[in-house]
C-alpha cells in the first residue's frame, strides 16, 4: 500500500512538472529556427514630408538554436545566434543620384571587420523569458554588440499579463505586458528607462524641449516559440516656444520565422558560465545594456579654423542680425568638444572687437576645459577688462545647466581681489541666479551652494555700506530663497527707498503660497504709510506686491479706499492699474469687482481723478504653443517729471511662465530743474537717474545714468541723446542634449539650441528749454533655433535638422510735455516687420565621404505695428505730436 501511496506521488509531481506553465518562450533540443530580421530607422520633420525621411535599413538572417537547458527549470536556456546575409538599404525610395548606398556592398560600407564581428556567434541566457546574460568578445566593435543586443532583446518576452523591470538594450526600463491566446504585447515606458548615458536640458519650461516617445512589441507565439515580433518606437523633439521646429524618429523591428531545421546537440555541462567557456574561453557576458558609442569625426576642422571661418559674423555690427546667433551656435558645438589649450589659443588671437561674443561662447559651453579656459584668461583685479569680465559673468548666469563648479569659481573670484567694483557686484548678483538654477535642479544641499547662501543671507545685515546692501538684496531676488522671504519683508519697511523697491519686487517673484499674513501685513503698512512716509514709487510696488498675492476683500477695498487720499499722479496711477486688472482678467480682478460693488470705495469722484501716470498689459503674441505678454506701467512726480518706467514681457507655455525681459528707469530729485515742489516725502531726495534689467528671470546689475546734482548738470550739458547700452551679447537660450537609446541597438543623438544676439540700451533726455522729456527703451534681436537629431553608426549616418530664425526690434519710447499741467504724455511701443524663416534639412552620409542633403525652406515677413495702448494715450499722442510741429 505505501509503494502505491508514493508511486502516485512521484507520478503526479512528474505531471505538475510537465505541465507547469511556460513563462517565456522555449527552444525544442536539437532544432534550429531561421529567421528572417530587418531593423530600420527613419529620421525626419515632426511632419513627414513626401520625398521621405533620412534613414536606412539594416536586413538579415538569424539561425537561433538551443545550447543547453538547465534539467531542473525547461525556462533556463543558453541559446545561440547568428547573423548571416547582411544587407543594408535606404528607408526611404530614391533615385540613383539621391541614394547615398547606390554602387556600395555591405562588406564595403561596414568593412572586412566589422562584418566578420556582425556575423559572429553570440549566445544568450534566457531564464523565464527574461535576459540574464549577453555573451559575445569584448573585441568586438561597440555599435556592432549593440546590434547584436538589439536582436537579442527581441527574445525577451513575458507569456503572463502584468508590468515588470527589465534589462535589455534601452536600459533597465518600466514594462507592461499583456497576453492572451498566443499573442503577447509589450509596451516599454521609455520615460522610465535609466541607462549610462545621461544628457541635459535648459532649466526653463517655456524654453526647454519636450520629447514624447512610445515603444510598443507585438509578439506571436507558436509552438510555445515565437513565430514573429514586430517593434515599433518612436521619439518626436519639439521646442516648446516652437513646436514647428521638432524631429521625429522611428525605429521598426521585424523578426518572422521562416523555417525550421536539424540543430546542434544540446551541449554538456553544469550551468551556463561553464558551457560558454567550453565553446569559446574568449566569450564573456559584456551585459545587456547598450554600450556607449564614440563617434570620430574625419575631416573636422579644429576650432581655431572653426573661429577663423565664424568671427566675422560675430563683429558688433552683425549682433542684430541672424547669422550672429547662427556662427554663435555652430561655435559653441565646436568649443565643446576642444581642450583648454585650444580654446585659449583662439581667445589669444581674437580682435578686440569680436573678443566680447567669443567669451560669450566660451562660457555658454558650460565644459570643464572652457571654464579653466576662462578663469585662465581673464585677470579680475585689471579694472581696464571689466567688459569682459561682465560678459563672463552675464554668461554665467544666464547658463543652461551649470554644475557646483562654476558656482565654486564664482565665490573665489568674490572672495579674491577684484579692480572694478561694478565686477564685483555683479559676481554676487550672478551667484544668486546659479543658486536658483542648482537648487530647481535638487543641489541645494552641495557644499559651495549652501556656502554661498549663507553669504547672501547674512549678506544685507554684515554692511552699511549702501551699494553692498543693494547688491546683497539683488543676489537673493536672483536666489528666489523662501528663506529670503524675511529679509525682503524686513527691508520692505526700510528708510532707503532703493532697499525697498528692490525687496517689493522681489517678493513679488515668490509664489503665493510662501506670502504669509506677516508679510501681506509689512506690505500693507508700506502702501498705508501706517509708519513712516514713503516715495510713490515704493507705494506703487507695494500695490503691485498685493494685487498679485491672492488679496482679501478688505485689502482689496482698502486699497479703493485709499485713492483719492494720494499724491495726484499716485491717484491715476492707481486708477489705471485696476481698470488694467478688470480689463485683462487678472487673478485679482474677481475680488476687485466684488469690492467694487461698494459705493463708498467704487464712485465718480474717486474714479475720476485726473493725470498721467498709467498701467496697460496686453498680447504681444498668442498662439498653440507659447502666449507673450507685456505691461507697461508708468508713474511722473507731480511735477511731470518721470519718476519710474517699467516695461515688462511675459512667455507662458503649458503652465509655466518665463519673465522674459524687464527694462525699469527710475529717477528722483529732478524737481529743482524745473523749480517745482516735489511730493510729499521725496523732497531730501539726491537727484538721480538709472535703468535696471532683468533678462530671462535674471537680475541684472542696475546701471546709473547720473547721481547728484553736479553730475546730473555735467550730463545735461553733454547729452548726446544717444542711448547707455545696459546689456549686449549673445545668450544660449535653449540647450537641449540627449542619446536616445533605440531598441534595435542603434543610437540617436539630439541637440536642440536656441541663441539669442540682443542689443538694450536706454536713455533718458531733459530739455529746459522745451520743458519737455523723453525717456527710451531699445531692444535689438536676433534669434534662432537649431534641432538636430542624428543617428550614427560610424560607418554610416543620417539625420535630420531643424532650424527657426527672426530678427526684430522693439522700441518703447515715453514724451513727456511739462509746461503745463496736466502735463502731456506719449508712450509708443513699436516693433518693426521682422523676417522669419524656417529650415529643415536631410542627411544621409557614409565614412567614405559620399552624402546627400535635401532641404525645405520657408519665409516670410511678418509686418509691424504700434502695440495698442489706452485709448487716453492715443488722444495725448496727438496732442504732443500737434504740439510739436
Amino acid at each position: 500500500m505505501l509503494t502505491l501511496v508514493v508511486f502516485l506521488l512521484c507520478a503526479a509531481s512528474c505531471v505538475s512538472v510537465q505541465g507547469a506553465a511556460a513563462a517565456g518562450p522555449r527552444l525544442n533540443n536539437n532544432q534550429l529556427y531561421k529567421f528572417s530580421y530587418t531593423a530600420e530607422v527613419l529620421v525626419d520633420g515632426a511632419r513627414r514630408s513626401r520625398e521621405g525621411g533620412a534613414g536606412y535599413k539594416i536586413s538579415s538572417d538569424v539561425d537561433i538554436s538551443l545550447v543547453w537547458r538547465d534539467p531542473s527549470s525547461k525556462d533556463d536556456q543558453l541559446i545561440q545566434l547568428m547573423i548571416s546575409n547582411v544587407r543594408l538599404d535606404p528607408v526611404s525610395h530614391r533615385p540613383e543620384k539621391k541614394n547615398v548606398l547606390h554602387g556600395t556592398t555591405t562588406e564595403s560600407l561596414l568593412g572586412k571587420s566589422r562584418l566578420e564581428a556582425l556575423t559572429r556567434p553570440f549566445f544568450v541566457h534566457l531564464r523565464n523569458g527574461k535576459v540574464k546574460a549577453f555573451y559575445s568578445y569584448w573585441s568586438d566593435p561597440a555599435v556592432i554588440k549593440n546590434l547584436k543586443r538589439g536582436v537579442s532583446s527581441l527574445l525577451q518576452v513575458q507569456l503572463s499579463t502584468g508590468k515588470v523591470i527589465e534589462n535589455d538594450v534601452s536600459g533597465r526600463c518600466t514594462v507592461a505586458y499583456k497576453a492572451a491566446n498566443g499573442h503577447v504585447t509589450r509596451t516599454k515606458m521609455l520615460d522610465t528607462c535609466k541607462t549610462a548615458e545621461t544628457g541635459f536640458t535648459t532649466h526653463s519650461q517655456v524654453l526647454g524641449v519636450t520629447r514624447k516617445s512610445s515603444s510598443v512589441t507585438a509578439f506571436t507565439l507558436e509552438d510555445g516559440f515565437i513565430r514573429s515580433a514586430v517593434a515599433e518606437e518612436t521619439h518626436t523633439l519639439s521646442v516648446n516656444a516652437r513646436r514647428t521646429a521638432a524631429t521625429k524618429v522611428v525605429s521598426r523591428q521585424t523578426f518572422t520565422l521562416a523555417g525550421t531545421g536539424a540543430g546542434p546537440l544540446e551541449a554538456a555541462g553544469k550551468d551556463v558560465a561553464g558551457v560558454v567557456k567550453s565553446i569559446d574561453a574568449k566569450l564573456a557576458a559584456v551585459g545587456i545594456m547598450a554600450e556607449k558609442v564614440k563617434s570620430q569625426c574625419k575631416g573636422c576642422p579644429s576650432l581655431f579654423e572653426h573661429w577663423q571661418a565664424q568671427k566675422k559674423q560675430l563683429e558688433p555690427e552683425s549682433l542684430s542680425k541672424a547669422t550672429a546667433p547662427r556662427s554663435f551656435l555652430a561655435l559653441l558645438q565646436s568649443i565643446r568638444k576642444a581642450s583648454k589649450d585650444e580654446i585659449l589659443k583662439v581667445l589669444k588671437s581674437a580682435s578686440k572687437t569680436s573678443l566680447p561674443q567669443l567669451v560669450d561662447a566660451v562660457t555658454s559651453s558650460q565644459t570643464t576645459a572652457s571654464l579653466d579656459a576662462m578663469l585662465e584668461f581673464l585677470n579680475f583685479t585689471d579694472t581696464k577688462g571689466l567688459i569682459l569680465q561682465e560678459r563672463f559673468l552675464y554668461a554665467c548666469g544666464f547658463a543652461s545647466h551649470p554644475n557646483e563648479r562654476m558656482l565654486k569659481a564664482l565665490l573665489d573670484i568674490s572672495q579674491g581681489k577684484i579692480g572694478s567694483t561694478d565686477i564685483k557686484e555683479s559676481v554676487v548678483i550672478i551667484m544668486g541666479a546659479l543658486v536658483h538654477k542648482l537648487c530647481q535642479k535638487g543641489g541645494c544641499d552641495l557644499p559651495v551652494v549652501v556656502e554661498v547662501k549663507r553669504r547672501i543671507l547674512e549678506g544685507p545685515d554684515s554692511t552699511k555700506v549702501d551699494s553692498e546692501v543693494q547688491m546683497y538684496l539683488l543676489a537673493l531676488k536672483n536666489s528666489m530663497l523662501p528663506e529670503a522671504i524675511p529679509i525682503f519683508t524686513k527691508y520692505a519697511e526700510s528708510e532707503v527707498g532703493a532697499y525697498s523697491t528692490i525687496a517689493l519686487t522681489a517678493l513679488q517673484r515668490y509664489d503665493v503660497s510662501l506670502m504669509t499674513d506677516e508679510v501681506k501685513r509689512t506690505v500693507n503698512r508700506v502702501y498705508h504709510q501706517n509708519l513712516r512716509i514713503y516715495e510713490k514709487n515704493v507705494r506703487a510696488a507695494a500695490a503691485d506686491v498685493i494685487f498679485s498675492s491672492n488679496p482679501s476683500y478688505m485689502e482689496v477695498k482698502n486699497l479703493l479706499l485709499s485713492v483719492g487720499n494720494l499724491p495726484h499722479e499716485m491717484n491715476k496711477y492707481m486708477l489705471s492699474k485696476i481698470q488694467d486688472i478688470l480689463r485683462f482678467q487678472m487673478p485679482a480682478s474677481k475680488v476687485l469687482r466684488h469690492a467694487m460693488k461698494d459705493i463708498i470705495s467704487h464712485n465718480y469722484d474717486r474714479f475720476s481723478k485726473v493725470g498721467s501716470s498709467s498701467a496697460f498689459s496686453g498680447f504681444m503674441a498668442q498662439s498653440a504653443d507659447v502666449t507673450s505678454t507685456y505691461s507697461l506701467d508708468i508713474l511722473y512726480s507731480g511735477s511731470g517729471i518721470l519718476r519710474r518706467s517699467n516695461m515688462n514681457i511675459y512667455g507662458a507655455s503649458n503652465g509655466a511662465m518665463l519673465h522674459g525681459l524687464q527694462v525699469a528707469i527710475e529717477a528722483q530729485g529732478l524737481e529743482t530743474l524745473i523749480a517745482a515742489t516735489p511730493d510729499e516725502g521725496e523732497g531730501d531726495l539726491e537727484s538721480f537717474a538709472g535703468m535696471s534689467a532683468l533678462l530671462f528671470d535674471v537680475q541684472l546689475r542696475p546701471v546709473t545714468f547720473f547721481k547728484g546734482y553736479s553730475d546730473l548738470m555735467s550730463k545735461m550739458f553733454s547729452m548726446t541723446g544717444e542711448p547707455m547700452n545696459v546689456v549686449k551679447g549673445l545668450i544660449l537660450l535653449t540647450d537641449h542634449s540627449e542619446v536616445i537609446q533605440l531598441q534595435s541597438g542603434l543610437k540617436a543623438s539630439a541637440e536642440f539650441q536656441g541663441g539669442l544676439a540682443i542689443d538694450i540700451s536706454g536713455g533718458m533726455e531733459i530739455s529746459l528749454w522745451y520743458r519737455e522729456s523723453k525717456t527710451s527703451v531699445n531692444n535689438r534681436g536676433a534669434l534662432v533655433l537649431k534641432g538636430n537629431v542624428t543617428v550614427d553608426m560610424d560607418f554610416m549616418r543620417a539625420g535630420a535638422e531643424v532650424s527657426f530664425e527672426t530678427e526684430a526690434s522693439l522700441d518703447f519710447i515715453t514724451t513727456v510735455q511739462f509746461s503745463e499741467y496736466p502735463f502731456l504724455v506719449c508712450m509708443q511701443m513699436d516693433k518693426s516687420t521682422f523676417p522669419v524663416s524656417e529650415y529643415l534639412s536631410k542627411y544621409e552620409s557614409l565614412s567614405s565621404g559620399k552624402s546627400v542633403v535635401l532641404r525645405k525652406s520657408r519665409k516670410l515677413l511678418v509686418p509691424g505695428s504700434e502695440f495698442p495702448l489706452h485709448q487716453e494715450n492715443s488722444n495725448m499722442c496727438k496732442k504732443v505730436f500737434d504740439s510739436s510741429w
